[in-house]
Order: structure tokens, then sequence, then C-alpha cells
């Protein structure tokens, strides 16, 4: 069953509203008065579609359809979610609050806000137990991060609701579970962003300085492990408790003016603009939207190994999408986009990857015939490759979709080999082959020995239905 959702306002966050929706399946249609909404909605699903298949390692479902409609009741009527992502004016959402109540009176309404209380949207509406906040962050489509916020009018089912809803998106949904101006993140935010401004405004530091002080240092600690924990971790042995010891009197000396603001004069926006041109190189916003989200996919990726933080959510929803091979011969063990950081100087695919992707070709397998990770674990048995031989047919590169076909040729006793074929998804073109034989061992002695008898019953009835094609 096809779902759907409306989104009112095709800026940059309703645009990455769509991309995420669409991309993981939904149907989304679009009100947005500007003119120009198609040309930006269309660029942003345009990046969106080339970095977040990179993040997961298994296909993304068909995309849903992205349909602008003539009119907000159009868009609005029979959705049983509408998110809201209008200019951050009380006057405007409530307007379309209106609206929207006027066609449609049981669809969740999530404002994508970054601040403004729930409590104030929901003041004038007719329903107001079904208005919640869902701030997301930029880019939608590849960020986790997803604040719920509920208003004292709020129905407490629609946050739970919301909660599943998010997260089969491959979203991180952090219920702020006090209504509180900006919330959560944007407070921590703005807080650094006001110090900057001064540290600018004084002539301390210029704009590429100040993003240099984060990016080269406390932005790489943030990114993987928050404010907390990092000084938790800093304190050594002793933990947060020998950190505030140590550094807690410091924050009563002025080294911050974190409640005062440099005023915005013409002439310090200007100074402020001209530095983050400089500081842009000659880069327009599509650009650097693409190195950003090319870093973005990067820090993602290196913690899903550790099945950390983002990385977690992103392994979680690999879950969601990756479907257990069926029996069907030849099998199919990987369906995934090759992300950014699988390729080299050449700008294609690198051997190493190619072992990756056959390796968890194998794993699939593994996971077919009863060998998965709970039986590693529990049992303390698995299967070891010993040889393979890969053969190099055509030059992959990132953002392609590729899917591997495996046969189970061997499969008796110890033994467990499969032939893997690479495959372009768009026209079928075999791009590599390996031949693999695995052997079954004991991760207490780490030599081999006889699997279980399901798991042999299970590997020799594939050997057998893989033999007739």
């Amino acid at each position: 069953m096809t779902k759907s959702a409306c989104i009112v306002g095709g800026g940059v966050i309703g645009g990455g509203w769509a991309a995420r929706f669409a991309l993981n399946g939904w149907d989304v249609r679009v009100f947005d008065p500007d003119p120009e909404a198609e040309r930006k909605i269309s660029e942003v699903m345009t990046n969106a579609r080339r970095a977040m298949p990179m993040v997961v390692d298994v296909a993304l479902p068909e995309e849903g359809n992205v349909t602008l409609c003539a009119t907000l009741e159009e868009a609005a009527e029979g959705a049983a979610l509408i998110v809201e992502a209008v200019p951050e004016r009380v006057d405007i959402k409530r307007k379309v609050y209106a609206q929207i109540e006027a066609v449609n009176t049981d669809g969740i309404i999530a404002s994508s806000t970054s601040g403004i209380m729930p409590s104030d949207l929901q003041a004038e509406m007719a329903h107001p137990g079904r208005l919640i906040v869902a701030h997301p962050f930029n880019p939608v489509y590849l960020l986790p991060l997803v604040e719920l916020v509920a208003g004292k009018q709020t129905d407490a089912a629609h946050i739970e609701t919301a909660k599943k809803i998010y997260s089969g998106l491959g979203m991180y949904p952090l219920h702020c579970r006090v209504e509180i101006e900006g919330f959560l993140s944007d407070r921590l935010q703005e807080a650094l962003w006001r110090e900057a401004l001064w540290l600018l405004h004084d002539d301390v530091a210029t704009a590429a300085e100040i993003d240099a002080a984060i990016a080269y240092g406390p932005g790489l600690r943030w990114a993987q492990m928050g404010t907390m924990q990092t000084f938790h971790l800093a304190g050594g042995e002793g933990g947060m408790r020998a950190m505030l010891a140590m550094f807690g009197p410091c924050l009563k000396w002025p080294w911050t003016k974190l409640m005062d603001v440099p005023e915005l004069t013409d002439d310090f926006v200007n100074k402020v603009g001209d530095q983050c041109d400089t500081q842009a190189g000659g880069l327009g916003p599509r650009a650097l939207e693409t190195i950003r989200d090319d870093n973005l996919i990067g820090i993602i990726r290196s913690m899903k190994r550790a099945n950390w933080g983002a990385g977690a959510v992103a392994r979680a929803h690999d879950d969601v999408l990756r479907e257990v091979p069926s029996d069907a011969a030849p099998m199919v063990t990987q369906d995934r986009v090759v992300p950014i950081d699988w390729t080299d100087i050449n700008g294609h695919m690198n051997e190493g990857r190619y072992g990756q992707i056959f390796s968890d070709a194998a794993e699939a397998v593994m996971a077919a015939v009863g060998a998965d990770e709970a039986y590693i674990t529990d049992q303390g048995l698995s299967y070891f490759t010993v040889e393979t031989t890969v053969k190099y047919l055509a030059e992959t590169h990132a953002g392609e979709r590729v899917v591997v076909h495996t046969a189970v040729t061997e499969g008796r006793g110890k033994k467990l080999r499969c032939f893997h074929e690479m495959k372009r998804a768009s026209d079928g073109e075999v791009m590599a082959t390996c031949d693999q034989l695995m052997l079954h061992v004991s991760l207490e002695t780490r030599r081999t020995c006889e699997p279980p008898a399901d798991v042999v019953a299970r590997v020799e009835t594939l050997a057998t239905l893989h033999a007739k094609e």
C-alpha cells in the first residue's frame, strides 16, 4: 500500500521533506505559490537522488510521485500527514492551518518550525490536538535528526505515531518532552552562532577562522559524540565530575558574550556576508551542497560499522529496507547504490570494494541458510572465505545502482561455494564476477568443523536448486 503525505511550502526544508518521503516510497503532494517552486524542488530532488542512496547499503524502494498542486486545499484534502514548511511567522502558519482545516480535520499537521512554541501555533485551531512540531535539519534527506514537540493541546498519541513514521524514513525522532522556544538543538546552535558573531564583530577572527575552529576540532567530535559525552570523556577516569571540578570555575569567567548580540547594522551584515562569500571561493549553492552531501555521506557511513550515532540510525534503516534473499536461482544478494567513499583516484570503484560487495553478498547467503549474526554470536560458528577469484569486467562509478546475483555452486559438508555476478541495474551488464569458496569454522578453535544438520540441509537444498539453472 502506497503511503502519502502533503507538504505545504516547497523551499529548502519543504523540498528536503519531499525528497526524504519520496525516496522512501511515499507519494507526495506539494503546494507552494512561488512560481519557482517546481524548479527549486526539482533541484533538491536531484541532489537527494544522488546522495541519499549512498548512505544506505540496500536499494531504496521505488520512488514515490511528487505532485505540485495548484491549491493548498487540493494538496491537503484526504492527507493523513500534512507537513507545514512555510515562513517562520505565526500569522502565516495559522492562516495555513485554517485553510487545511477547511478540507481536512483528521490528518496530523507537523510543523517544521525551528523554534515557535506549538501551543502558540495551535491556539486558534478548531482541532488543535493533531498539531505537532517535527523540526528537521538541512539537508533533510541526509541528516537523521527530527525534533518532535507537543503543544498543550496535542494528543500524545500523535507523537507516538510520528515516531514510527519518521523512524521508517531513516530518521532519529527526538521527543523534546518540555515545550520551550527553540527546542533543544537550535538553542545550542544559537549560543554558538551568537558568540561567533561577536568574534567577527570585534575583529577577533574572520568567518573562515571561526569555521576552522569548529570544523577541524570540536565539530568532528560533535559529529559522533555530543557536548555532554565529549566533556565527560575529557574528564578522564573521573568523567564529568572531574571535568566540572577542573573547569567549572571557568564558567564564571567573562569568556563569552552569550547574553548580548552585536547590533545588526548594514555595515556589519555586509561584513559578515562579504567574508562568507569569500569563504565560498566562487562556488554556488549547488556545488557547495554537493561537497556538503559527500562529506556527510562519509561521516555517516564511517559510523555505521561501529553502529554509533547517526550511523546506527542508517544501519537501522538498512534493516527496514533489506529483504531476505529468496531461494530463487540465482539469489539477489545485493541491490544497492555505490557510495562516493568506495571510489579511488581514477574515479571508479576500487578493487577492495569489490571484495566488500561480494563479502556482503556471501553474508546474505549465510543468513539465508541460517548462519546469520545470531548464529555467529550464540553458537560461535560461522563460514570463513578461503579462496576467491574476482574478474573485473567493466568500470563501476559512484551513484550507480548495482545488483549481485548469487548461485550456490557447491554445498556439502564444511564447504559452501558461491558464484556471484555483479550487474549494472540499469542495463543488466555484468561488471564483475567472483567465485568464492567458504569453509565452516568454530570461532572458539578457529578451525574447520561440521555445520549443524539444519544448516547443511539448507545449503544442500540451495546447491541442488541452483544446479538446475
